[in-house]
């Protein structure tokens, strides 16, 4: 089904799928925060916007985001971080970029209105960032997603608070394959950027997108407040306030980020074969996304060892933690909505994952204390991100595959050490496949914890001329049901002023398998 409807204002029409086509996120997300955010699915919400020259586009917009589940007067309410995914045609884009052009950057600015009592205050969402996308062949839609850090919000009183979208602004622009952040006189085509597209809501359209209830008696006053209803927060010259003592603060800046990535940007090659695939139907169309930045993230776990009844740290925080390498979002494989299977995304990021060895001591057969030392060897790992399906049939996923093989050393058994030589390690490389939950795991950016069994090989190499430990080690170790726990902090990309530098530390994840 293709069809077609006017748009008010101009020449340009939007089709039907778009809107459905609209019900994508880019991935999937979570990063450290409050235990109390509430997650929302994304309001989907359309947007009319006005062409540089003449006439108007019409555009779909997502928002998804993470809301506190309840505030209090005269703390700060954290929403966020931002998904907001804009849906537009490819013919109405041809009135806004230069010709020939392949592959666009966006940035977003999303007003957000505060209200509370019967009283308001703007924040202003800006500086979303969408990474160099390809756009689509002719007739396609494309999906820009940008994402993002928003201002915090303190209210001075009790009394629900309600975020509706407001009008939205859009600076897109042609990039080059081999850099996507160059000026515009960069462009191959040495056409100059395009004017920001302002966009309004459609009519008819509230723009809702959450309440966050604040407990207390009406008219009850911020402790320390300087009057009736206002928090008492000294100005800062960026925060806004409301009349009602609604104040919208910007989060600060991060730290200088030129060396928050101290790693080499990640080789191999990516494999998504492990994710979720399309259901049968057309054939996807995939694109490698040129220029991307390289980026760095944390992600630290637990390893259980199933036989042993025990678990070992991964990456501990609390030593010298290694960062990942990360190139996000740099494939994209895509079926529209109206094609024969249905809609599919999948976004795919390449990483390395150099992980510090790891030490723990375990009981052997429930009595013997033996302590050893654990090295990984770990292939590229492909973190794929999307959703089959749109509207109420929409599945999300997010999974994480490499390669990794275990080398055993510095082995003791209750204090004596036990020589295994050089080579103890398992007989062949394992698959580790990791799988993250909606909402809590979102897209790669914003990070989240992600969790999977693997089956550990038999061993080989271990011990010594006069004496083979293999099987010693096959029977204790090796085996199904080994489960990985790990949790992914925010990505930061240094050329990129729209994510977090240096990169969040996020906590150890629980040593018990998440439940439904």
């Amino acid at each position: 089904m293709n069809v077609q409807r006017p748009v008010t204002g101009g020449r340009h029409s939007v089709r039907l799928t778009l809107v459905c086509a609209a019900a994508l996120l880019a991935g999937v997300m979570s990063g450290p925060g409050s235990a109390a955010d509430a997650r929302t699915d994304p309001d989907t919400l359309a947007y009319t916007c006005g062409l540089p020259s003449s006439g108007s586009l019409t555009a779909v917009v997502q928002v998804a985001s993470a809301y506190p589940a309840s505030g209090t007067v005269g703390e700060p309410m954290q929403p966020g971080p931002v998904t907001l995914t804009v849906g537009i045609s490819r013919s109405d884009l041809d009135a806004v970029l230069p010709a020939g052009t392949t592959a666009v950057v966006s940035t977003a600015t999303l007003s957000v209105e505060v209200g509370q009592n019967g009283q308001s205050a703007e924040a202003q969402w800006a500086n979303l960032v969408a990474p160099s996308t390809p756009l689509p062949s002719d007739g396609d839609d494309i999906h820009l997603a940008h994402v993002g850090e928003v201002p915090s919000i303190t209210v001075g009183a009790p009394g629900e608070v309600a975020l509706s979208a407001g009008k939205l602004t859009l600076q897109l622009r042609s990039a080059t394959a081999t850099d996507p952040t160059a000026e515009p006189s960069a462009d191959p085509s040495g056409a100059a950027a395009p004017e920001a597209l302002t966009c309004e809501l459609a009519a008819g359209r509230t723009g809702h997108l959450a309440t966050v209830p604040v407990p207390g008696a009406p008219g009850t006053p911020s402790p320390g407040a300087s009057g009736p209803g206002n928090p008492g927060e000294p100005g800062d010259g960026k925060s806004v306030k409301g009349s009602d003592g609604i104040t919208v603060k910007p989060r600060t800046a991060d730290a200088d980020p030129a060396n928050a990535c101290p790693v080499e940007p990640p080789t191999g090659k990516l494999d998504a074969s492990d994710a979720p695939q399309a259901p049968a139907g057309d054939p996807l169309i995939e694109s490698d996304v040129p220029g991307v930045r390289p980026g760095c993230a944390y992600a630290v776990g637990l390893a259980n060892v199933r036989k042993l009844n025990g678990a070992m740290i991964i990456n501990d925080p609390k030593r010298k933690p290694a960062l990942i390498s990360v190139l996000a979002n740099a494939h994209t494989a895509r079926r529209l909505p109206t094609s024969a299977g249905g809609y599919y995304l999948r976004l795919d990021s390449l990483g390395n994952l150099k992980l510090p060895d790891a030490e723990s001591t375990f009981l052997t057969f429930g009595f013997e204390p033996v302590s050893a030392k654990v090295e990984f060897e770990n292939g590229p790992v492909t973190i794929s991100t999307g959703n089959i399906g749109i509207l109420t049939n929409v599945v999300y996923f997010a999974t994480a595959s490499f390669k990794q093989s275990l080398r055993l050393y510095d082995v003791k058994v209750n204090g004596t050490p036990l020589d295994v030589g050089k080579n103890c390690r398992t007989a062949a490389p394992f698959k580790v496949v990791l799988n993250g939950k909606f909402p809590k795991y979102m897209n790669v950016l914003f990070g989240g914890p992600m969790e999977g069994e693997v089956t550990i090989p038999p061993f080989s190499g271990c011990g010594t001329a006069d004496e083979n430990l293999d099987s010693l080690f096959t029977a204790s170790i090796s085996g199904p049901g080994n489960l990985v726990s790990l949790n992914q902090g925010t990505t930061c990309i240094p050329e990129d002023t729209s994510t977090p530098c240096p990169p969040t530390m996020p906590e150890l994840p629980s040593a018990a398998p998440e439940k439904n």
